[in-house]
């Protein structure tokens, strides 16, 4: 005969199982990065997770914190490996495979060995609207920079197109998965990443204003990866985005996509472009 604690022991099993099947149901249903924004000017840029009902305030689904008692903890999945911020001491960044599914262009993983020096690299994307320059510091964002430095290396980047333009509200440019389509039509866009994560870096007091480069990513911490969105206004976003570098060169080019707007706008006014920026070349050099 089973005992009251066989029988606890069951349904926190069942609990468990319930809220797993849960979680993937959501993060199948919205796989794809985003820009979301409130009246109130809350906005977040996420994927694997549209938006968070708890940051936005609203929904019908509870959070996670919510949903599972703490009786119950020692139910939980078992702990995934996170990546790790640059250690000073060994020079090494801790990169991890991404496991929030998505679809995968796989070129391998970056070295873990980084390089501090020199403290600004100049990354220069050819686009077919010309080219846009980006000033990266390798400094503060040594991972990130890196992890950059590989793909384009890898070229990773190359013929990928810019997936989703912001509007007033959220003006930015959001470029990276390699398997975007944007062509106003695909709702896998934004899904794309190279298989691993990392950290984010340098977001103590970070500000997304007109000239910013800034790493896309999960509502999770240590979510980022290949994806990144260029600022070509001001964006009340929380520091939790890595701001790796600052446009140089190209502003113009962006003002000029923002003008001719979007294809097909999402509920929040964002979409693919209608003037297609198609990623031809990245190159990252070293600055003396």
């Amino acid at each position: 005969m089973a005992t009251g604690k066989d029988r606890q022991k069951q349904l926190a099993r069942e609990h468990y199982e319930r809220q797993q099947q849960r979680r993937l149901e959501r993060e199948q249903r919205n796989k794809r990065m985003a820009i979301i924004g409130s009246t109130v000017g809350v906005v977040v840029v996420v994927g694997g997770i549209v938006a968070s009902v708890a940051l936005l305030g609203g929904g019908d689904e509870p959070t996670e914190a919510a949903a599972e008692p703490s009786a119950q903890a020692s139910t939980s999945a078992p702990a995934v490996a996170q990546p790790k911020p640059y250690d000073e001491k060994t020079g090494t960044c801790g990169y991890v495979a991404d496991t929030g599914g998505g679809q995968v262009k796989d070129v391998g993983m970056p070295p873990e060995k980084v390089d501090l020096k020199p403290a600004k690299k100049t990354m220069t994307m050819k686009t077919g609207l010309g080219d846009i320059v980006v000033e990266l510091d390798n400094a503060k964002a040594p991972c990130t920079v890196n992890s950059l430095q590989f793909l384009a290396e890898k070229d990773y980047y190359d013929g990928s197109k810019c997936h989703r333009l912001g509007n007033e509200q959220f003006p930015m440019l959001q470029c990276g998965d390699p398997t975007a389509k944007a062509d106003g039509k695909s709702q896998t866009d934004g899904s794309g990443g190279p298989g691993y994560v990392l950290v984010e870096e340098n977001t103590k007091g970070a500000k997304y204003k007109r000239g910013v480069m800034a790493m896309a990513k999960t509502q999770a911490p240590g979510s980022t990866g290949s994806q990144f969105f260029l600022v070509y206004g001001d964006i009340q976003l929380d520091p939790l985005y890595t701001p790796v570098g600052t446009i140089t060169k190209g502003l113009d080019i962006l003002d000029k996509v923002n003008k001719a707007g979007v294809l097909a706008g999402t509920a929040d006014g964002t979409g693919a472009p209608k003037e297609t920026v198609e990623i031809k070349d990245v190159t990252i050099a070293g600055k003396s």
